[in-house]
């Protein structure tokens, strides 16, 4: 049969929610089906013979800035929310999501959202947090399931520092070689500092910043004040680190399209890593290969530095390392405590054998993992509007869609059958990529050297504040414009950032205004 010839606007319309909800009634069923002209993606995609040419067509970049690309706005597909944008942009499902399934959304939420408390205790299916942690909730850290904060002297933010050596012996090299570990952690302190303990407790030690300013003179005379962070730890209770180990800030990132992310084949992206820079364009995206906790390798596509591969391994380290509780991926009760920290592993946990060995059972695990992957991309804003598509001209042109890659389309097999044969605009490679010295963490993870950062996804960048009230960007929040963020980039990055800083003042603003659009 076939469908009919069919083309959304360059973005929802402007106005009441009912034609918003009345455009996404015409089209959500279309997108699913195929049926949006010559970019939809057919539900059915490994019958066509020609189907692998038509995702490359679709998700080639594209040389026509005149007008948004066809279902541009829709930047998540049939997933994308068309809800308002306001403080809970972020915290809506997936608009493709059967009802049958929106139960299990809620129950995910309210997880996520769950405070848990140290054991024992009456309410015993929410004991077992810590004993030392960094949040009682996912919530506390992803405040509306958007990005965290960094510490700024009157609050105490939700950032945290990754703690980590290097391999040094042959040994250990050839652990982390074969994804067997990632890095090795301090041994006392574990694998990053933990800033609360449970009532008894004195938690392991505290985040000390300070920042320096850095001038940033434009071409053109103006001048921006960066902040160059200096990181240290103060009140530690059981002795200095070890001297090996670094300190990697890490910032809690926003929670959106990351069901989507998952499903993007592997070929992919893939396809776009080019480790030895052979075409000499100065781009040396690699593949972080992650060793997942189901034994399977995979690529690595989450964390800042790509070092899980799925949305439950993600969920399973933060349970483990944020929360200090234990599930049936990573079994480990006592949280980040070592066998230094006797009086931390001398004292109760949640455990209880009639629930499993777990203090987070399956069913947990899963409802926070599922609802992590259906928070849905908000939709595209003035997508079509003459300033954003000068934008995003200059966007490409500057080299920024090198490593932000702006589309993919999800595969047909996606487990779940809403993210199935999506045309998304994530804007990332999912790759690593030398930032230069200026962003370096000194920490190796994985694959990733002390200099490499996964390219983030930009999609939702534009919400930043209206999410969090205050925007903060970058793996530690030293950023406080998307200007600033841009002005950070070195390495492999720093032809990009030169081109973006030699343009006019009116282009600059531009390039801002697509990236708020996103």
């Amino acid at each position: 049969m076939t469908p009919p010839n069919l083309s959304l606007p360059s973005e929802p319309p402007q106005g009441t929610r009912t034609k918003s909800r009345m455009l996404m009634r015409l089209a959500l069923p279309l997108l699913v089906t195929g049926s949006l002209g010559a970019w939809a993606v057919s539900a059915d995609v490994k019958t066509a013979p020609d189907e692998a040419a038509r995702i490359a067509a679709l998700i080639a970049p594209t040389t026509d800035f005149s007008r948004a690309e066809p279902s541009e706005a829709l930047q998540a597909g049939a997933t994308t929310s068309i809800e308002e944008p306001n403080r809970l942009a972020f915290s809506h499902f997936s608009a493709n999501l059967p009802f049958d399934k929106r139960m299990d959304f809620r129950l995910g939420n309210a997880l996520f959202r769950k405070l848990w408390v140290a054991a024992p205790t009456s309410t015993r299916a929410s004991d077992g947090l810590g004993p030392f942690y960094n949040a009682r909730s996912c919530e506390q850290c992803h405040k509306d399931d958007g990005r965290g904060m960094p510490p700024d002297g009157k609050i105490k933010g939700t950032m945290f520092l990754r703690l980590a050596r290097p391999a040094e012996t042959d040994a250990e090299k050839a652990l982390v070689a074969d994804e067997l570990v990632r890095n090795f952690p301090d041994p006392v302190y574990g694998t990053q500092l933990q800033d609360k303990a449970i009532p008894g407790m004195l938690a392991e030690g505290q985040m000390r910043i300070t920042y320096e300013p850095l001038p940033f003179t434009f071409p053109d005379g103006t001048v921006v004040t960066l902040r160059k962070p200096d990181y240290a730890v103060t009140d530690l209770r059981y002795g200095p680190l070890d001297p090996r180990v670094t300190l990697s800030p890490r910032l809690p990132p926003q929670m959106i399209g990351l069901g989507l992310i998952e499903a993007i084949p592997e070929d992919q992206i893939s396809a776009l890593a080019d480790p030895g820079d052979a075409d000499g364009d100065g781009i040396s995206g690699k593949l972080q290969i992650a060793g997942s906790l189901d034994g399977i390798r995979r690529i690595g596509r989450f964390g800042w530095k790509a070092e899980n591969a799925t949305v439950r391994d993600q969920t399973a380290h933060a349970f483990a390392g944020d929360l200090g509780i234990s599930t049936s991926a990573i079994d480990k009760p006592f949280g980040d405590c070592t066998e230094a920290q006797k009086d931390c592993l001398a004292l109760p946990t949640g455990v209880q054998e009639r629930l499993g060995k777990e203090e987070a059972p399956d069913p947990i695990l899963d409802l926070v993992a599922d609802y992590s992957r259906h928070l849905a991309v908000p939709a595209r804003r003035k997508s079509g509007s003459p300033e954003v598509l000068t934008g995003k001209k200059l966007f490409y042109a500057s080299g920024c869609a090198s490593c932000h890659q702006p589309k993919f389309v999800t595969a047909a097999d996606a487990p779940a059958k809403e993210f199935r044969s999506q045309l998304i605009w994530p804007y990332s490679d999912f790759l690593l990529h030398d930032m230069g010295e200026g962003l370096a963490d000194g920490q190796a993870v994985g694959g990733a050297t002390g200099r490499e950062w996964r390219t983030p996804p930009l999609w939702g960048i534009g919400l930043t504040s209206t999410v969090t009230k205050k925007a903060f960007y970058l793996h530690d929040g030293r950023a406080r414009s998307l200007e600033e963020a841009i002005l950070w980039h070195g390495g492999e990055a720093e032809k990009a950032r030169d081109n973006y800083a030699g343009l006019t003042r009116t282009d600059r603003e531009n390039l801002i205004k697509f990236l708020e659009s996103l």
